[in-house]
């Protein structure tokens, strides 16, 4: 089933982050068997050749590949599908206006307002017509729910046709009610809570990117009911280990 589908019937999906800009990052994720990986533009150096080349390797590894993209922008949204990414996370959507504006980036007249361009997904020029159909069945647009407001807004915004699912980003979440990091809080909680609720309430996927690598962490989300869960992040996963493996050799020597 493809992740459009899954979306469609709310069914638990699991991928991670990438941040590290090389492809054997991705070779090595793609052990785990994650379903899907976001490389994410917005908070590193990955630039648009390293995005061409990571969207490539992971789709040859049999996942999808997602791209958080910088911002909700026309030019570097259609330049990333354009390079054939199965879809797209876009940061800071507050309202029913931005999710508009995002569909509008990603999709071609008369759903949106995108350009054409003939690059890697459109086969450089042999295949339009069969993107343009993929365009319309399988393109994934996941809202990233980051901001007090777009908690206030949730419900227009989930309901908006076009957009698959939402992820909350705990950190800015926090950051935008004055407490950046500080998502264990209980008013950060709440509006984490309020998010969960009107998604279920609408049958629409909820998303959380669970930061820490601990496992019993995603199973906490599982619980709480969102099915689309991104587990940790490339970075996370290497330093978690090299500091737990030195930790339990440094005790062993003593």
């Amino acid at each position: 089933m493809s992740l459009k589908n899954k979306l469609k019937n709310n069914q638990l999906t699991i991928g991670s982050w990438v941040t590290i800009g090389h492809p054997s990052v991705v070779d090595i994720m793609a052990s785990a068997d994650f379903e899907w990986l976001v490389v994410d533009m917005e908070h590193t150096s990955i630039d648009l050749t390293m995005a061409h080349n990571l969207i490539a390797t992971i789709q040859a590894n049999g996942m999808k590949a997602l791209v958080r993209v910088s911002k909700n922008e026309e030019v570097i949204i259609k330049r990333i599908l354009d390079m054939g990414a199965d879809g797209i996370v876009v940061p800071m959507i507050k309202s029913k206006a931005d999710a508009l504006e995002a569909i509008d980036y990603a999709k071609y007249p008369p759903l949106g307002k995108r350009g054409v361009g003939l690059f890697r997904a459109q086969k450089y020029g042999l295949g339009f017509d069969g993107y343009k159909k993929w365009v319309n069945e399988e393109l994934v647009i996941i809202a990233q729910i980051e901001h007090i407001e777009a908690v206030e807004n949730i419900e227009e915004i989930i309901t908006t046709d076009g957009i698959d699912g939402v992820i909350i980003g705990p950190y800015d979440l926090s950051g935008s009610m004055g407490f950046p990091g500080e998502y264990n809080r209980d008013d950060v909680k709440e509006a984490i809570a309020k998010v969960l609720k009107i998604c279920k309430e609408n049958n629409v996927p909820s998303g959380f990117h669970v930061i820490e690598s601990d496992p019993s962490k995603l199973q906490q989300r599982i619980d709480e009911g969102c099915t689309f869960l991104a587990y940790s992040l490339d970075f996370f996963f290497l330093g978690d280990c090299a500091r737990e493996g030195m930790k339990t050799i440094r005790e062993g020597l003593n």
